[in-house]
């Protein structure tokens, strides 16, 4: 039988040299997105960090981690989302195994 709720994690990471209203305003837009379509169980603004490489050569990204409950057809479209949303370096989705 074909799972209706899963649990998943997603960290993204904002262009650094955003400022901190648009930053805001993207982890907002991202929140309400989610909660839009599953349940948000939890939510971490990490900050500014360093990150592993340059990415568009920039040495910082300000990273958020979300962790939520959806069907699965919904992280397909957050991926989509992120990836057509200016200010967004990098993300990454992973499902939670009970």
């Amino acid at each position: 039988m074909a799972k209706t709720q899963a649990n998943y994690e997603v960290m993204y990471i904002i262009d650094a040299t955003k400022s901190e209203e648009d930053i805001k305003a993207l982890v907002e837009r991202f929140k309400v997105l989610i909660e839009e379509n599953g349940t948000l169980n939890e939510l971490e603004e990490i900050g500014k960090r360093r990150l592993a490489y340059l990415i568009n050569d920039m040495p910082e990204g300000y990273y958020v981690l979300a962790k939520f409950t959806s069907p699965p057809s919904f992280p397909t479209e957050l991926k989509r989302v992120f990836g057509i949303t200016d200010g967004i370096l990098r993300s990454l989705i992973t499902v939670i195994e009970e």
